[in-house]
């Protein structure tokens, strides 16, 4: 198979994104990528990833393929569940306490820290604005990440949060019960609830 069917199908299958590690497991030497590069076919869009020079690059999908640890969370997470009035300024992720992120991605976004043990409670996969799948903790779990990140988050985010919450009709209040419980912000929870009911 000649090299640009091998890059074609490595970029259909990954969503648009070609990694290096993707390359060398075809058979295929860096050598290629960087001269698809030079002749401006494809363009690095993060370290090890490259993309298609006239594809729109999505931040969301290609700072995930950074490290499976990644999951969307916080004002990112609130974005992405339609719940956000803006764009955060720098995404949010939540990776395990025990890990760490490259020193290049871990200042491009915002990071919080959790137990491993409580770091995959409440994943979900949600296409991302442009269209890629993305890993992000649901509405419910997010929400008990913001109250309980509460000074590290603009206030008016979290009301706003709570009060677009308040008023979908697909929540689940026995969920965000249990999350408050294990995230230790049920009273928290309780005071903001009643002045929205």
């Amino acid at each position: 198979m000649k090299a640009d069917c091998i890059i074609s199908s490595l970029l259909q299958k990954n969503n648009g994104i070609i990694r290096t590690a993707d390359i060398g497991a075809a058979g295929l030497s860096r050598t290629t990528i960087m001269q698809l590069v030079k002749d401006g076919k494809l363009i690095r869009v993060a370290h090890g990833q490259y993309m298609l020079s006239d594809n729109l690059p999505d931040d969301l999908y290609i700072i995930q393929q950074r490290s499976k640890q990644i999951i969307y969370s916080h004002e990112t997470a609130l974005f992405l569940h339609n719940i956000a009035e803006r764009t955060p300024s720098r995404h949010t992720l939540t990776i395990p306490s025990n890990s760490k992120l490259s020193p290049s991605l871990s200042d491009a976004v915002k990071i919080y820290y959790v137990k491993p043990d409580l770091h995959n409670m409440g994943i979900c996969h949600i296409p991302s604005k442009m269209g890629h799948m993305v890993t992000v903790y649901n509405i419910e779990r997010t929400i008990c990440d913001v109250l309980r990140s509460r000074n590290r988050i603009d206030s008016q985010t979290i009301s706003s949060a709570m009060k677009e919450y308040a008023t979908r009709s697909k929540k689940n209040w026995v969920l965000l019960r249990e999350y408050a419980d294990v995230f230790r912000v049920t009273e928290l929870l309780r005071q903001y609830l009643e002045v929205l009911v």
